[in-house]
């Protein structure tokens, strides 16, 4: 997956926890809790959405690479490319 759809996928898993939020606007290096009424609960369920829509599961001791587009982009291309088995959810 290239950055262009996976930056899709991550925009659309951040509008379904933050659906006001316009993506026009995410400045990729800014965290998205800067950027948007983020709560915890509600970036939980953002890595949550990011791990159906990728069938991976992502470890909770990564969650704070992806606070933003950037880390997201970074640490979602590493796996995808890398194809990790441990971040595989057996899917």
């Amino acid at each position: 997956m290239t950055d262009q759809p996976m930056q899709e996928t991550i925009l659309d898993a951040l509008r379904e926890v933050a659906p006001d939020i316009d993506p026009q606007t995410i400045q990729p290096e800014v965290a998205f809790r800067d950027q948007a009424e983020i709560d915890s609960v509600d970036f939980v369920n953002f890595v949550l959405a990011l791990e159906d829509r990728l069938g991976r599961r992502i470890p909770e001791y990564d969650y704070p690479k992806l606070s933003s587009l950037n880390g997201c982009l970074a640490y979602l291309g590493n796996i995808h490319d890398t194809g990790s088995d441990r971040h595989d959810r057996g899917m």
